[in-house]
């Protein structure tokens, strides 16, 4: 299993767009065959930086996954709605495994 981490650089006066386009990808990202952990828009302090994580078996599940986003209408109009209003300024991903597992028990105090 890998966990596929996107940060993105978002305009600071379009977090809204940036939480519709986090909606969207709330409904296609399952439907199209990854475990969505989910999308974390600002709240304290960066007012600039926001994130994307998801899991998928392997690179080449992630590659049929895409193909797949690609062809979901959600997907395509989720791509769409992001390049017509310009809200991301910039995207990095990169694929990282757990390393810490087996995690203990939490502890409440």
């Amino acid at each position: 299993m890998i966990t596929c981490f996107i940060r993105y650089e978002i305009d600071q006066f379009r977090v809204d767009a940036f939480e519709e386009y986090a909606r969207n990808w709330g409904e296609a990202i399952p439907r199209c065959g990854a475990d969505l952990i989910g999308y974390f828009a600002p709240h304290e302090g960066s007012a600039t930086t926001a994130y994307g994580l998801y899991n998928i078996a392997d690179l080449a599940a992630y590659e049929a996954y895409r193909a797949r986003l690609r062809d979901d209408p959600l997907g395509r109009s989720n791509y769409d709605f992001a390049k017509r209003e310009r809200f991301i300024l910039r995207e990095d991903r990169m694929f990282l495994r757990l390393a810490s597992a087996p995690h203990a028990p939490l502890m409440k105090p």
